[in-house]
């Protein structure tokens, strides 16, 4: 019988047996399923970790650090800008401009954002005069903030912003101006980079010429100003503007005719005062050598100086005036009183005598001012004895300060008794005008107080000031100081119209239609090593001597050609006297120059 398989097929013998004795039937495995509950617990748990903790990062930067993160993002885009104020400016008695200020922009860089610095260099070169080795290295390197060119004028930056150089910024500035170059640059000083006065009345009057610099605060992305963004500006305040004494048509000129005549003599260096008697104005202070402050460090420091107040000198015999005034105001002499010069007078250990030689001379006190004569101003000064002499020459200034508080300004000098430097030959050299040191502007105010009847006035550089909202307030004048009687000083002025006529020592000084009064003035100038080398010249004038409204002082240090006052100084006096006259619309003397005996 055959083993047959379902369907018809046979099967392996050794598989029957298997199947036979093996055989038994699959049964499905029992499966037990988790607990839903559970499953949905720990997914919810996880779940509830993970919204717990973004909920708790978001509470830390929406409550705990959001202000302090939306005010760190507000600060990244916020830029305070620098609003500089103006420097006050300088104008002359009638408003002409001599310093003022502008505004300009300083260029930086990003030298992180210039991929090609001669490139960027070429560029700039267009319009910045700066030589191009050094513009290529303030545009390379790393660093997010270098100086390019400081103050450089808006129209030029208009220029070079147009360009839309990558990485090329501006920085507000304001930069000083000098319109007529070294026009009273002595006076006015100058401005150093950093914007403060570095001399003369810009370094005297900084504070109130500095003004009070604002600010900008605006949002921004990327340099750009975010539109509608809020800005907070706080305004800037100008300096104040100073309105000087001086004259800027004069000054001009006795710049002018000061160089001129400095040169042609040789001189090292010269000044030029003139003062208003009435008022102690000074209308000019001119010096030479001088330099121009737009550019001031390419001048030395004997040009940048105003000598006028700070070099000290022996006025020589233009100090003669004060030993006149004071024997006349003390009764001890008049202008007609007799004296007899000999031609050598022993004083001290040693003979003085008079700058030309002579015999025995007959001359009036008037005459001893007229001709100059030393040996008659040492008579005239024992009339009233040293310390009432000395008494006398500090009233009219000397070794003291003027009052104008110019920078390095020197007070001079006035030996006394006792200090130190008094000797036998002290009391007889002071009346003749040695010994004791000046400045240019003191020997002004001494003739000055002549001129003015007497009376003694603080000179006046400074008008006044006017604010930024252009109210002008006038600088506190000082009362004067008596010095000598009107009677005295109109006694001394008449004196001092002998020194300019024919029998004087500068009739060369005379100007047709005005009585001039005046004095030369020529002294060994006294070393800083001690003793004497070359000479001071000097002449000072009053004009008109019948209604003084004019003090003009003129000194020449170390001429060459011709050292006298009246050959070197005296010229410079007749030229500014001359346009002083015609500028102010001076009318000429009324009456004719009384005549004083010279000699007898």
């Amino acid at each position: 019988m055959n083993n047959a398989t379902p369907g018809g097929g046979q099967s392996h013998p050794n598989q029957n047996a298997a199947n036979s004795t093996n055989y038994a039937p699959h049964l499905p495995k029992t499966v037990t399923l988790a607990n839903p509950k559970r499953r949905l617990g720990c997914v919810s748990l996880a779940f509830l970790a993970i919204m717990t903790f973004y909920s708790a990062r978001l509470i830390d930067l929406q409550l705990i650090k959001g202000p302090s993160n939306a005010l760190a993002a507000q600060n990244s885009r916020i830029e305070t800008r620098n609003l500089p104020a103006l420097r006050g400016s300088f104008t002359d008695i009638n408003g002409v401009v001599l310093a003022s200020s502008m505004k300009s922009r300083h260029i930086t860089a990003d030298q992180t954002k210039i991929k090609r610095p001669e490139v960027t260099a070429n560029l700039l070169l267009r319009y910045l005069k700066i030589p191009k080795k050094q513009l290529v290295a303030s545009l390379t390197g790393d660093r997010q903030y270098a100086y390019v060119a400081k103050r450089v004028p808006m129209a030029t930056w208009r220029k070079i912003s147009d360009l839309g150089i990558a990485g090329i910024f501006s920085d507000p500035a304001t930069t000083r101006v000098y319109p007529s170059g070294s026009l009273a640059a002595s006076i006015l000083g100058y401005v150093g980079d950093e914007g403060r006065g570095l001399g003369g009345l810009e370094e005297y009057l900084d504070k109130r010429l500095t003004g009070i610099d604002g600010k900008s605060t605006v949002e921004q992305v990327k340099g750009r100003e975010i539109p509608t963004s809020e800005k907070q500006t706080v305004a800037s305040k100008d300096g104040l503007s100073v309105r000087l004494t001086i004259d800027a048509d004069l000054q001009g000129m006795a710049e002018r005719a000061l160089a001129r005549e400095a040169k042609k003599a040789g001189a090292k260096s010269g000044n030029v005062v003139v003062m208003d008697p009435a008022t102690g104005n000074i209308l000019a202070m001119a010096t030479y050598p001088t330099f121009n402050p737009n550019k001031p460090f390419k001048s030395n420091d004997l040009a940048k100086q105003n000598r006028a107040v700070t070099e000290t000198f022996e006025p020589g015999s233009t100090s003669k005036i004060m030993t006149m005034a004071a024997v006349i105001e003390e009764g001890a002499l008049n202008p007609k009183s007799k004296m007899i010069i000999p031609s050598g007078i022993p004083r001290g250990g040693t003979t003085f005598h008079d700058h030309d030689p002579h015999g025995t001379l007959r001359l009036t006190l008037n005459g001893v001012l007229a001709k100059s004569s030393n040996i008659g101003s040492i008579m005239a000064s024992e009339k009233i004895g040293q310390d009432k002499f000395l008494t006398y020459l500090q009233k009219f200034g000397v070794g003291e300060p003027t009052g104008l508080n110019f920078p390095g300004e020197s007070s001079g000098s006035l030996p006394r008794p006792g200090d130190g430097t008094w000797s036998g030959t002290t009391f007889p050299t002071l009346a003749f005008g040695q010994g004791l040191s000046v400045t240019a502007l003191q020997v002004a105010s001494v003739y000055a107080t002549i001129a003015n009847n007497g009376v003694r006035l603080e000179p006046r550089l400074v008008a006044g000031y006017t604010d930024d909202q252009g109210n002008f307030i006038e600088n506190e004048r000082v009362p004067g100081v008596r010095v000598v009687s009107a009677k005295t000083a109109k006694t001394v002025r008449t004196m001092l119209e002998s020194v300019v006529s024919a029998n004087g020592t500068a009739p060369g000084a005379q100007i047709p239609g005005y009585r001039i009064a005046g004095k030369t003035g020529t002294a060994n100038k006294y070393t800083s090593s001690g003793g004497y080398s070359g000479y001071t010249a000097s002449f000072v004038g009053i004009a008109p001597a019948d209604k003084p409204e004019l003090v003009v002082s003129v000194i020449m240090q170390n001429p060459v050609n011709g050292h006298y006052g009246a050959i070197v100084s005296a010229p410079v006096f007749k030229q500014v006297t001359e346009y002083a006259l015609a500028h102010f619309k001076i009318p000429p003397s009324a009456s004719k120059r009384p005549t004083l005996p010279v000699t007898w």
